[in-house]
């Protein structure tokens, strides 16, 4: 993958790897109707937020970072149930008391414990001289502690070798280093293949309930010889692997306003606009399967990106390399 900025076409040269980044307190709640691990925005426009600072160095002028792969170890959602037939619940923090002595209202949030690596592709005109490349892994290995990553705090790396720098062709070399994590993949394909299942049972279905219906488990009655009644289980996922419901962006439901125009805005600098959260299916992968016979999963197409279609005002966050 490459991009041009200033008429100069800017390559992947590298690769970081982040190794066992703890995170406390990262965002569980990845959208509107999903929960569980943080949105994957809150990773990849961290790692945004870094690369911008590179601009800023003198000594990285001319490298900044692109798409990034996601490997989780552990994820711990800070949940809470007084009996198991009870439902989960967030566990809120309390503010500390206001000024008059009154007890603080609590903000209703998730957050959840994170062990992840992550991959990040290292974008430059040129090949890194080893000097840039251990000036990289110096500075990185100090911003990304000093950032926040999905809403949480980093609270620590791997012992040894937190963070590396590889060249493009030894990418391979990195996915023992991932196990036995699991990397976050799209699966758009087997979302397609659910919807048509679905819809052949209901041809009034809808993408909505396809996706609803992934998160069911469907209880069947079957009557045997004997009159007794045996209930089997069935999921729409199966046959699909390990897949789950996620966000992947945003639509525009309004026009695009200029900069300054829309009010109580993060970034009142920027033209903004009004929009809705998509979802798509997320699919988790074992490493070592990133590198198949067939290349559908190899370990280059692992990569989340940012993709920016003006005509139709979506903001997404994908893996395919085949977008313009």
């Amino acid at each position: 993958m490459s991009r041009v900025i200033d008429e100069v076409s800017i390559g992947v040269k590298g690769y970081l790897m982040f190794k066992k980044v703890m995170i406390e307190g990262a965002n569980s709640i990845s959208s509107p109707i999903t929960y569980g691990f943080p949105a994957i925005t809150g990773f990849v426009g961290s790692f945004h937020a870094m690369s911008r600072k590179m601009t800023e160095d003198d000594a990285l002028a001319g490298v900044s970072l692109g798409g990034v792969l996601i490997a989780c170890y552990d994820c711990q959602p800070q949940v809470y149930r007084q009996n198991s037939y009870s439902n989960y619940t967030f566990n809120q923090t309390r503010n500390p008391i206001k000024k008059d002595g009154k007890t603080a209202s609590i903000i209703e949030e998730g957050k959840c414990r994170l062990v992840v690596s992550f991959v990040v592709e290292v974008l430059a005109d040129d090949e890194l001289m080893p000097e840039q490349q251990n000036q990289l892994i110096q500075k990185t290995t100090q911003w990304i502690q000093q950032q926040r990553m999905a809403g949480g705090s980093v609270q620590g790396l791997a012992r040894f070798d937190p963070v590396q720098y590889v060249d493009q062709d030894d990418i391979s070399m990195l996915t023992p280093q991932l196990l036995p994590a699991f990397v976050l993949m799209d699966a758009q394909d087997d979302f397609v293949d659910i919807i048509n299942e679905i819809k052949q049972d209901n041809p009034e279905a809808t993408t909505l309930d396809a996706l609803i219906d992934v998160c069911a488990l469907h209880h069947i009655p079957e009557t045997q010889k004997n009159g007794d009644t045996k209930w089997s289980t069935m999921s729409r996922k199966s046959g699909h692997g390990w897949v789950v419901p996620m966000p992947i962006g945003y639509q525009g439901i309004s026009d695009l306003y200029d900069a300054s125009v829309m009010q109580n805005v993060r970034n009142p600098e920027y033209a903004s606009q009004y929009v809705e959260a998509i979802y798509s299916l997320g699919k988790w992968v074992y490493p070592q399967r990133l590198n198949d016979i067939s290349g559908k999963n190899a370990i280059n197409n692992a990569f989340w990106r940012y993709h920016y279609d003006a005509d139709r005002s979506l903001y997404l966050v994908t893996q395919d390399q085949d977008l313009s």
